[in-house]
C-alpha cells in the first residue's frame, strides 16, 4: 500500500477542468492525496517503533509526541479532508521543493554528506520507496554508512521481503553493512534474520556461519559482544532440544552422526567431548569404544589419556577381543613396563570370549609383542627363551582350554605354529626346529591341502636346501588330495630347472603314478554316486508300486464287502434288529434324506410294528457307494509343473474356510494379478487346508512368498515355492538361518501371553531392534520362544548381559546368542539293520503297527514286565514280552481251588 501511495504521489496531477464537474474531481484528488499522506506517516511511525527508542526522530528534530500529534491530525484530515487540507498541501509542496533542492545540490556536489542524509529522510517520509532505495545505494557507494543508517535501510528491506529472491537481496545488504564498521547490532540483526531462513536448503549451516563470523568480528566487544554469545547459545540450545525430542536414549545413531560432523571440522577438544557424551549412554557398544580409541591413538597420542580410555573400554566390554588387542598395542606404543603388559594379557585370557578364534587372536597379538622385544642378533637371550615358552604355552592352551570349551581349537590351519616356524627359520636360522614344527602341522590334518605343502616348500626354498625342497614336494605329491595336479606341476618345474636326469625320471614316474591313482579314485567315486542315485530311484519306484498294489487290494476288499452286504440286505430282518444310526456318525450326502412328502408314506408303510420300509431309506452300503461315486465325480485339481515359477503353494489354512478361493484371492491380489486359486478338497467335499495360487508374473509369485506366516483366521498361513518334491526330494523351505548369528538372540521361557510389541519394548532398551519373531506351532499358538535380531553384534552382546535371567510376567527367561544345533539327518532304513543280523523292529506293535485304542486283551494278572534276558553270543534273540506272557504255564483245577481258598 505504501508503494502504491508513493507511485501515485510521484505521478503529475491532472489539471482541473472548469465547471462543477471539475470542482468535484478536484475534491476527489485532494482526498486521495490526503490518504496517501496518512499511509506514508503510518509507515514511518511503524518503522520508528521497530527501530527502537526514537533515535531517528531525534535526528530529524522531532519528538514522539510531535509525531503522534501529526499522526492524529492526519487521521482527522482523513475523516474530514477539507478541514486541514491546506496545511498538508503546503507541507507536501514544501517537502517536494526541498527534495528538488537537495537533488540539485547533490548534482553539483555529490560528496555533500548532509544532503544525502536529508534526502533519504525526506524520501522515506514521503513514501517514495523506490527513490529512497536509489538514494541509499548512491550514498553507500560514496560514503560508509553509520550503524543507524544501515539498520534503517535493513529494516525497510526486511519488511518488504516476500520470497527467496528478496531474502538473498537482504543477505547481500547485510554483507555490505558489516564491512563498513564494527557494528554488533548489525551482526546481531544478521544472525536473527538468518534464523528465519533455517527451513531452506543449507539454512542451518548459514545460521552457524553467520554467528561464527559475528563472534570472530565483535565477540570480544566489551559492552555488546555478550548479546552475540547469548543469541548463538540460545540458538544451539534450541537445536539440541529439538534433536533430543526426536531421539530417545541411547541415541547411538544420532551420536554417530554428530561425531562424523565434528571429525570433519577437526577440533580435538570437541571431538573428545562428543565421544565421552556418547559413551555415557552407550557404554556397552564395543564399536564406539574402538572408534574412540582409534582416534586417540592416531591423533592425540597423549599417554595418560589414551591408556585411560583403553582401560575403560576393556572394563565395559571385556568380551570383545579387538579392544584387548588394541590395549596391548597402545601399552607397547607408550612404553609401558613388560610386567604390566603381561598382567593385562592374563586378564584378557580370563575375560570369557564367545568364540575360539578370539583366543587365537589375543595370543597372536601377545606373541607379536614378545617377538618385537627380542634382539635376534644375539644367539640366545632371555627374551627369546620367553618367546619360545609363550609359543609352547599358546599351543597347549588352545589344545586344552579352548578345545575343551568350544570343541575346536580355533586354529585349524595352525597359524601360530606357522608363525613360529617362520620365526625360527628366518630370524633364528634354526631350520631343524622349523621342520619339526611343519611336521607337526601336517600331522594335524593339513597334509591333504596343497597350499600347506607349498608354504613349507617356499620356506625351504628361502632358508633351507634343495634336498629338503625335493623331499617336501615328493611327500606333497603323495598326500595332497585337493589340488594334486598343481603340486605335481611345481615338482616337475623344480626338477626341470635344478634336478638331474635321474631326479627328472623319478619325478615324472611319481607324478604319473599319483595322477593315475587320483583319476581312478575320481572315476570310482563318480560310479559310486551314480549307483547310489540309481538305488534311490529303484527304491522310489518300488515304494510307488507297493502303494499302488496296496491301493488296489483295498479297493478289491471293499468290493467284496459290498457284495456280501448286498446279499445280507436281501434277507428279511426281524423286529428290533435294525437299530437306528447315531446322528453324529451319519454322513449327509445328496439324496440321503427323503423329501417331506415321502415321510408320511414311509410312516404308513412301517405300520404298528415299526418294520423298515423297503427301498426308501438308503442302507449303509448304498451310502458308501454314493460317496465313492461323489468322489469319482468330483473334479481333480491338476497342477501343471511348467508353471511352478509363477505358482506358490499355500498350506496350514483353517479347515473351516467356507469359500477358500474367494477368501484368499483378495489377500494375494495385493502381490499381483492372480490367474487362479485352486483349493484342495477331500472325497467328502471338505477343504483340506491347502491350495495352489497361480499368478500372471513370476515377480508376483516371489512377492507372495513374503506373506509366509501371515495370520489367517487365527492360524499362521505357510506360503512356499511350488516345487515337485519327486524331482527334488531334498528341497526344504526354511527361510531362517541355522548357523551362528552374533547379532541375533534366542529367547526362551517367555510367557505364552507375551506379545511381539511387549518383547520389542523390553529389547529396544539395549539397541536398535530390526526384527522379532515369536515361534509358534502350526495352529498359531506360541511356544514361549523368540528370536530377536539387533543391528549389530555389540548391541546383541549388550542385550545378553542385561536380559539373561530377567523376569517377565513371573517367568524367568533365558537369553543367548542364536546358534541352533545341527539338525540330525533322518536314519535310513538300512541303518536300523543290525550288523550281520535281521532288521531291528521299531516297536513291538505287530504287523499293522500301533493300534488306535491300545486295549490289552490279556488279563492283568498275566501282564508282568520282565527284564529282557541277555542274548547269548550265538543264541536266539530275546522274544517280546507279550509273547512270554502268552506262554505262561497252564493251571489245573486244583491250582484254581488253592487260589480261591487263599481269598
Amino acid at each position: 500500500m505504501a508503494t502504491a501511495a508513493a507511485t501515485s504521489a510521484s505521478e503529475p496531477e491532472a489539471e482541473p477542468k472548469a465547471g462543477p464537474k471539475a470542482e468535484g474531481e478536484e475534491e476527489e484528488v485532494k482526498a486521495a492525496r490526503t490518504r496517501r499522506k496518512v499511509l506514508s506517516r503510518a509507515v514511518a511511525a511503524a518503522t520508528c517503533k521497530t527501530m527502537g527508542p526514537g533515535w531517528d526522530q531525534q535526528e530529524e528534530g522531532m519528538s514522539e509526541s510531535d509525531g503522534d500529534e501529526e499522526y492524529a491530525m492526519a487521521s482527522s484530515a482523513e475523516s474530514s479532508p477539507g478541514e486541514y487540507e491546506w496545511e498538508y498541501d503546503e507541507e507536501e509542496e514544501k517537502n517536494q521543493l526541498e527534495i528538488e533542492r537537495l537533488e540539485e545540490q547533490l548534482s553539483i556536489n555529490v560528496y555533500d554528506y548532509n544532503c544525502h542524509v536529508d534526502l533519504i529522510r525526506l524520501l522515506r517520509l514521503e513514501g517514495e520507496l523506490t527513490k529512497v532505495r536509489m538514494a541509499r545505494q548512491k550514498m553507500s557507494e560514496i560514503f560508509p554508512l553509520t550503524e543507524e543508517l544501515w539498520l534503517e535501510w535493513l529494516h525497510d528491506e526486511i519488511s518488504m521481503a516476500l520470497d527467496g529472491l528478496d531474502r538473498e537481496h537482504v543477505y547481500d545488504l547485510f554483507e555490505k553493512a558489516v564491512k563498513d564498521y564494527i557494528c554488533p547490532n548489525i551482526w546481531l540483526e544478521y544472525g536473527q534474520y538468518s534464523v528465519g531462513g533455517i527451513g531452506q536448503k543449507g539454512g542451518l549451516e548459514k545460521v552457524r556461519s553467520v554467528f561464527e563470523r559475528a563472534l570472530s568480528s565483535v565477540g570480544l566487544h566489551m559492552t555488546k559482544g555478550l548479546a552475540i554469545w547469548e543469541a548463538y547459545r540460545e540458538f544451539e540450545s534450541a537445536i539440541v532440544e529439538a534433536a533430543r525430542l526426536q531421539a530417545e536414549a541411547p541415541r547411538l545413531a544420532e551420536y554417530q552422526a554428530y561425531i562424523d560432523f565434528e571429525v570433519k571440522i577437526g577440533d580435538p577438544a570437541r571431538i573428545q567431548l562428543i565421544f565421552e557424551r556418547a559413551l555415557v549412554e552407550n557404554c556397552l557398544v564395543p564399536d564406539l569404544w574402538i572408534r574412540y580409541s582409534q582416534y586417540l591413538d592416531r591423533h592425540l597420542k597423549v599417554k595418560d589419556l589414551v591408556l585411560s580410555v583403553h582401560n575403560r573400554a576393556v572394563r565395559n566390554c571385556p568380551w570383545t577381543v579387538a579392544l584387548w588387542t588394541r590395549y596391548l598395542l597402545a601399552m607397547e606404543r607408550h612404553g609401558v613396563d613388560h610386567r604390566v603388559i603381561s598382567v593385562t594379557f592374563e586378564k584378557a585370557l580370563s575375560a570369557g570370549f564367545i568364540q575360539a578364534t578370539d583366543y587365537v587372536e589375543i595370543w597372536q597379538a601377545y606373541l607379536d609383542y614378545l617377538r618385537r622385544r627380542v634382539d635376534f642378533k644375539q644367539d640366545s637371550s632371555k627374551e627369546l627363551e620367553e618367546l619360545r615358552a609363550a609359543f609352547t604355552r599358546a599351543l597347549e592352551y588352545l589344545k586344552q582350554e579352548v578345545e575343551e570349551r568350544f570343541n575346536e581349537s580355533g586354529d585349524p590351519s595352525c597359524m601360530i605354529m606357522q608363525n613360529w616356524a617362520r620365526m625360527e627359520a628366518r630370524l633364528c636360522n634354526n631350520m631343524q626346529k622349523a621342520r619339526e614344527l611343519w611336521d607337526s602341522i601336517m600331522t594335524k590334518g593339513n597334509a591333504k591341502y596343497a597350499n600347506m605343502w607349498l608354504e613349507y616348500y617356499n620356506l625351504e626354498r628361502a632358508h633351507g636346501d634343495t634336498q629338503h625342497c625335493r623331499k617336501a614336494l615328493h611327500r606333497a605329491v603323495q598326500c595332497t588330495s585337493d589340488y594334486p595336479e598343481h603340486v605335481c606341476e611345481v615338482l616337475l618345474t623344480m626338477e626341470r630347472t635344478e634336478g638331474t636326469l635321474e631326479d627328472w625320471d623319478v619325478a615324472v614316474q611319481k607324478t604319473e603314478t599319483r595322477l593315475a591313482r587320483v583319476n581312478e579314485q575320481r572315476i570310482k567315486a563318480a560310479e559310486k554316486e551314480a549307483a547310489l542315485t540309481q538305488q534311490e530311484e529303484e527304491k522310489a519306484e518300488q515304494r510307488k508300486r507297493a502303494r499302488a498294489q496296496k491301493k488296489a487290494l483295498k479297493k478289491k476288499k471293499k468290493t467284496r464287502g459290498g457284495d456280501k452286504r448286498k446279499a445280507d440286505e436281501g434277507e428279511e430282518k426281524e423286529w428290533g434288529d435294525d437299530e437306528e444310526e447315531q446322528p453324529s456318525k451319519r454322513r449327509r450326502l445328496g439324496n440321503s434324506v427323503p423329501p417331506a412328502g415321502d415321510a408320511q408314506g414311509l410312516e404308513a408303510q412301517m405300520g404298528l410294528f415299526g418294520k423298515s420300509a423297503p427301498g426308501d431309506v438308503d442302507s449303509p452300503s448304498k451310502q458308501k457307494e454314493r460317496a465313492a461315486a461323489l468322489k469319482r465325480d468330483m473334479p481333480k485339481v491338476l497342477h501343471d509343473s511348467s508353471k511352478d515359477s509363477i505358482t506358490v503353494f499355500v498350506s496350514n489354512l483353517p479347515y473351516s474356510m467356507g469359500e477358500p478361493a474367494a477368501q484368499l484371492r483378495p489377500l494375494f491380489e495385493a502381490c499381483g494379478e492372480v490367474v487362479d486359486v485352486r483349493p484342495i478338497f477331500s472325497s467328502r467335499g471338505d477343504f483340506r487346508g491347502y491350495c495352489y495360487v497361480e499368478f500372471k508374473e513370476e515377480r508376483s509369485a516371489q512377492q507372495a512368498l513374503e506373506l509366509d506366516r501371515k495370520d489367517v483366521e487365527g492360524r499362521p498361513m505357510f506360503v512356499s515355492p511350488c516345487v515337485d518334491k519327486s524331482k527334488n526330494p531334498d528341497f526344504k523351505v526354511f527361510r531362517y538361518s541355522t548357523a551362528l548369528e552374533k547379532h541375533k538372540l534366542f529367547v526362551s521361557g517367555l510367557p505364552f501371553s507375551c506379545t511381539k510389541e511387549e518383547l520389542e519394548e523390553i529389547c529396544k532398551a539395549h539397541g536398535t531392534v530390526k526384527d522379532i519373531r515369536l515361534v509358534t506351532n502350526r495352529a498359531g499358538k506360541p511356544k514361549g520362544l523368540a528370536y530377536v535380531e539387533y543391528e549389530n553384534e555389540s548391541q546383541a552382546s549388550q542385550a545378553v548381559l542385561k536380559m539373561d535371567g530377567m523376569t517377565i510376567k513371573e517367568n524367568v527367561i533365558k537369553v543367548a546368542i542364536s546358534n541352533p544345533p545341527q539338525r540330525k539327518v533322518p536314519e535310513k532304513p538300512e541303518a536300523r539293520r543290525a550288523p550281520g543280523g535281521p532288521m531291528v523292529p521299531r516297536q513291538m506293535y505287530g504287523a499293522r503297527g500301533k493300534g488306535r485304542t491300545q486295549l490289552s486283551l490279556l488279563p492283568r494278572a498275566l501282564q508282568r514286565t520282565s527284564a529282557p534276558a541277555a542274548q547269548a553270543e550265538n543264541g536266539p534273540a530275546p522274544q517280546p514280552a507279550a509273547t512270554a506272557a502268552t506262554e505262561a504255564p497252564k493251571m489245573s483245577n486244583a491250582d484254581f481251588a488253592k487260589l480261591l481258598l487263599r481269598k
